[in-house]
């Protein structure tokens, strides 16, 4: 992403952070902590956590963007580094974490857990947004927790990386792709989920509407699925 169409995002997304009811929160993983950013607003529809994609984090201009149009939409949202500051930074560097799908699943898993646990967001369903390969984990940690994860949007992301399980996935999936992202694009059409294509859109959606189009798209499948599962919840 160029330094001109960064700053246009943040503008855009005023910031990016949460501007009212926003925490920097830690969440326990093994022997580490990943950190967070939190907003929950008042009456929320559901939480929205984000998994980051390759060399991507809680401060993209990307995910931010994406989180403001999901809170203006009513939905809390937590951006959340599946990868440590050290691990991120060695990654840099050797490009192997980012591809340790367990590893990134696992995080995530704990990231889902911590969300039923903490009193801002226990009562709220639960919903995943992935990028590249933090979408295959954010599929992977979804069949580790069926019961907690209520939907689930990917934004040119890896769902081959996770084959193997794919028919295990019980939530509601959407995949954004780009219509110029040519490979991801084949990735992806051969998973068993709902696909939406963004013509003329490359993988990070960096062309003018695009990622706003991206964004749409996410607000109305959260607020379809997230909304209807919460309204048939068991008595």
């Amino acid at each position: 992403m160029t330094t001109e169409a960064a700053k246009r995002l943040l503008e855009n997304a005023g910031a990016g952070l949460p501007s009212a009811g926003g925490w920097d929160v830690l969440i326990p993983s093994g022997a580490v902590e990943i950190a967070g950013r939190l907003s929950v607003p008042s009456g929320g529809r559901g939480i929205i956590a984000f998994a980051h994609g390759s060399g991507s984090s809680r401060f993209s201009p990307r995910n931010r963007f994406v989180a403001r149009a999901l809170e203006d939409a009513g939905f809390g949202t937590l951006l959340v580094d599946l990868l440590t500051t050290e691990e991120e930074a060695a990654d840099q560097v050797s490009g192997q974490l980012r591809f340790d799908i367990e590893l990134l699943a696992k995080r995530a898993v704990d990231t889902i857990d911590w969300l039923g646990h903490d009193h801002r967001t226990a009562a709220l369903p639960v919903g995943l947004f992935g990028a590249s390969t933090g979408a295959a984990a954010a599929l992977y940690a979804a069949v580790s927790r069926p019961s907690r994860v209520r939907a689930i949007v990917s934004r040119g992301g890896r769902p081959d990386l996770v084959a193997q399980i794919l028919p295990q996935v019980e939530a509601p999936t959407l995949l954004i792709v780009g219509g110029e992202d040519h490979i991801v694009l084949e990735l992806n059409q051969g998973a068993a989920a709902r696909l939406e294509v963004v013509p003329g859109a490359t993988h990070l959606f960096e062309e003018p509407g695009k990622l706003e189009a991206v964004a749409q798209l996410a607000a109305q499948f959260f607020g379809e699925y997230l909304a209807l599962r919460q309204a048939r919840k068991p008595r």
